[in-house]
């Protein structure tokens, strides 16, 4: 992709993905509309001042250019935001516009000295020439610095036109001095004084590029920023994403904060059978699937995906956004991503699949949040003993014929967060957990 961005004034090129030079596009599209409606702003806002103020030219003057040059300004501004709106305006085009736009105007300038018969000179003093800083202005809406930098160029180069026409209209007087006084008290030509407003388009052009030029590129890395941070979310829990994106220093292995919360291991029964049973699409869309509906229900209950180890979900609640209720919101979720997957095996036996048997376990306790790993690849995640233990409980389902089991603390804890069971539970005090040296007391959920 070839830039217009500039520094200062050479062209550079960049590799930017498909999606970011789309979003590029869309912003350059978005300005052009805002240029058009501005444009014609400025069209209604000189027709209101030229019908409203008193004319200084001759009574009965048959050449007044003013409205038909605002009329013809109008038609091509209407045009131009047709386009713009109906499928984008192409660079030729808009190459043309600026063109049009500084044309007319230096016309209606020429034009003074026939409108109120006065030597060609007299257009020289018209106050109108400021205007040309609106259109030059304009064009940095596109942050595109090529149609500035043609704005500055027809601009200046269109009024060494005019002065050249100026000094050669009338071959028995050219009209030039070298009187400053005169210059400004007479109908004459101080060269000087034209090349100074010639200068003064070149160099303001000048600086608005550079700044153009500076601010595109900001433009390119907040765009591809952006881009990379919605990326970002596809794989990390949008509040991990979140962290990532908006910290204010790189994020550091080795760092984390210590937090109280709830964390949720769910697993599919019986994986290593399926995939030993069926092929490796067809075992990649159910685990899509299965993911598909169990993610959005923990995290509607204000939980966040840890992880994903393969047909496993890690989910924590307080962890990553502290909460006063993560013990409550944990028991809640595992409530509803057991109806989810009773309603995805009535689905699937409706199309004669098999059903999909799952094990959860929910813990709660200390956890600590941070990035592990070197500098070359990290993890944003939850550890410590309450993540081992949702790990063994998950486990343990199978040693208690449940298919979902949490400690009587974290049950507890729940409830006292204003947690209420569906269902009936069954306490289940001092079981022996693998792995674990001493006995827990546990609350079978389902």
């Amino acid at each position: 992709m070839r830039l217009a961005g500039w520094w200062p004034f050479v062209a550079i090129r960049a590799r930017l993905p498909a999606q970011v030079e789309a979003a590029i596009r869309a912003e350059q599209h978005a300005s052009e509309i805002v240029v058009g409606w501005i444009q014609l702003a400025v069209v209604a806002t000189f027709a209101v001042l030229y019908t409203l103020s008193p004319k200084t030219f001759v009574a009965g003057t048959t050449f007044a250019p003013v409205p038909y040059v605002l009329a013809a300004y109008a038609l091509f501004t209407l045009v131009r935001l047709w386009l713009a709106y109906r499928r984008g305006l192409p660079g030729w085009f808009i190459a043309l516009s600026v063109v049009v736009d500084i044309a007319l105007l230096l016309a209606t300038i020429l034009s003074f000295h026939y409108q109120y018969r006065q030597p060609a000179s007299f257009s020289l003093k018209a106050p109108t020439l400021l205007y040309v800083f609106i259109f030059i202005a304009l064009r940095t809406l596109r942050l595109e610095v090529r149609y500035l930098l043609l704005a500055g160029a027809a601009a200046a180069a269109g009024w060494g036109l005019l002065v050249l026409y100026v000094v050669t209209a009338d071959p028995t007087d050219r009209m030039i001095t070298r009187d400053y006084v005169t210059y400004l008290t007479q109908n004459a030509v101080l060269l000087g004084a034209e090349f100074d407003k010639m200068i003064s388009m070149v160099v303001v052009t000048l600086i608005l590029a550079f700044a153009i030029a500076r601010s595109r590129r900001l433009l390119i890395v907040a765009v591809s920023e952006s881009y990379a941070a919605r990326e970002l979310k596809r794989f990390f829990d949008p509040t991990i994403a979140e962290k990532i994106a908006l910290a204010d220093h790189g994020i550091i292995a080795g760092h984390g904060v210590l937090r109280e919360a709830a964390v949720m291991m769910i697993d599919v029964r019986g994986f290593s059978r399926l995939a030993a049973e069926i092929g490796p699409d067809e075992l990649v869309s159910l685990v899509t699937d299965y993911q598909a509906k169990i993610v959005p229900v923990i995290r509607a209950h204000g939980g966040s995906i840890d992880k994903f180890l393969g047909d496993g979900i890690l989910a924590s609640f307080g962890a990553t956004r502290e909460s006063e209720t993560y013990g409550a919101d944990a028991l809640r979720a595992a409530e509803a991503a057991l109806a989810t997957i009773a309603a995805w095996n009535g689905e699937r036996a409706a199309r004669g699949a098999a059903p999909i048997a799952v094990g959860l376990a929910v813990a709660s306790g200390p956890v600590i949040l941070g990035a592990i790993g070197d500098e070359s690849r990290l993890e944003f995640t939850v550890i410590g003993d309450t993540v081992n233990l949702a790990a063994k409980l998950e486990k343990h389902n199978k040693a208690e014929g449940a298919r979902a089991l949490t400690t009587a603390r974290c049950f507890d804890l729940a409830c006292a967060q204003g947690y209420a069971p569906a269902g009936g539970v069954e306490r289940r005090p001092g079981r022996a957990v693998a792995g674990l040296a001493d006995p827990v007391d546990l609350v079978r959920l389902a």
